[in-house]
């Protein structure tokens, strides 16, 4: 039996999404609560959870019924659903996004503004123009809040954390190469092993929480492209998304059709990814690879031949892989590898950042 702590910070988390990230963070804050109360004093409450229809609203936190409780007493949602009920409770705030929604990405100095701090799995609000991640971070100084966003590269790893201490101590960073895709990862690690067509396989990273809802986000090489360029702008680069060089590895007949069409006519993809491996020597398997030159300030994203036995040959499962060079590891990288998605560690990384902030943030500023 837990104590009751006078130093325990109550945390009201606002959930964006409950799709497959975002129902299984709601999963684990819930199985986790006593552990963050014992553990770091915190009482994490999900008081908000969304979708794009409807809003649950709950001030003691939803519980394990939550699923059923959205259903039945949602209420449909409006754009100031969450401040006005936060209006009401005098806590910490996070806004937690969990969708891949770029309108929703656009709030995001909104949110600021009405004393939410951030945490996101949402690539798009660091990829947007420059003028708007200046913007938006000028607005979070200014209201002292905190935007954390260690997922928007490679799921669970942590490797915005370590370029940014990188960059931040002066260790000038020169590249960073790798697999940057654990969804691309796991659709070609297969690829190359199997006989399994390519659609096949991209249906199942789809339903296994792999890709983007819609697969093509993935296979336009955008998703990397983002991934990129969060980190280029780590390095304190000051480029767009238009700077990338891109490979599109959707044919044109699908790159405009509905989500549904491509789903029905993916197997279009199937006869000339075939004719790719087929051209494979024995050594050599498909790895998507992203590439970041910090001094020429070139980024590319495509898909390329390796040879099985090197590091990024060698990677299996939705693993990603990460190489850093910096002033202080010229000839041998700092290497991080492992899991590169899925919705456990997506949302397991959304839980950490969000620990980040309660830990951090001053819970009398609020009273």
């Amino acid at each position: 039996m837990l104590l009751k702590n006078k130093f325990m910070k109550t945390i009201h988390l606002y959930i964006f999404g409950i799709g497959n990230v975002g129902s299984t963070l709601v999963d684990q804050v819930l199985t986790a609560n006593a552990f963050f109360k014992e553990k770091h004093q915190l009482d994490l409450r999900i008081v908000g959870l969304s979708n794009s229809k409807a809003v649950l609203l709950n001030a003691k936190g939803v519980q394990t019924n939550w699923k059923t409780d959205f259903i039945n007493l949602g209420i449909p949602r409006q754009a100031d659903s969450f401040y006005n009920f936060a209006l009401l409770h005098n806590e910490v705030r996070i806004a937690v996004d969990a969708t891949a929604s770029k309108e929703l990405s656009t709030f995001y100095p909104e949110l600021a503004q009405h004393g939410f701090h951030l945490v996101t799995a949402n690539k798009i609000a660091n990829t947007l123009s420059q003028k708007f991640y200046d913007e938006l971070r000028n607005e979070l100084r200014m209201n002292s809040l905190s935007f954390e966003y260690e997922t928007n590269v490679g799921a669970g790893l942590p490797i915005v954390a370590t370029v940014r201490d990188l960059a931040n101590s002066d260790d000038r960073i020169t590249t960073i190469n790798g697999v940057f895709s654990g969804s691309l990862g796991y659709i070609f690690n297969r690829f190359s092993k199997e006989s399994t067509p390519i659609s096949t396989i991209i249906i199942d990273a789809l339903k296994n929480g792999y890709t983007e809802p819609d697969p093509r986000e993935d296979l336009y090489g955008n998703d990397v492209a983002r991934k990129l360029l969060v980190l280029a702008r780590e390095t304190g680069l000051k480029l767009d998304f238009e700077d990338i060089t891109i490979e599109n590895l959707v044919s044109p007949a699908l790159q405009q059709v509905d989500l549904q069409t491509f789903l029905n006519e993916v197997k279009q993809l199937d006869k000339p990814f075939n004719d790719l491996k087929q051209s494979l020597a024995p050594d050599e398997v498909l790895r998507h690879l992203g590439k970041l030159n910090v001094a020429t300030k070139q980024l590319s994203v495509s898909l390329q031949k390796v040879k099985k036995d090197s590091p990024a040959g060698q990677l299996t499962g939705s693993d990603g892989f990460f190489e850093i060079y910096s002033s202080s590891y010229k000839t041998h990288p700092l290497v991080i590898k492992g899991a590169g998605a899925g919705r456990e560690v997506t949302a397991r990384g959304l839980l950490s950042d969000i620990i980040k902030v309660a830990n951090r943030v001053d819970s009398t500023v609020y009273r």
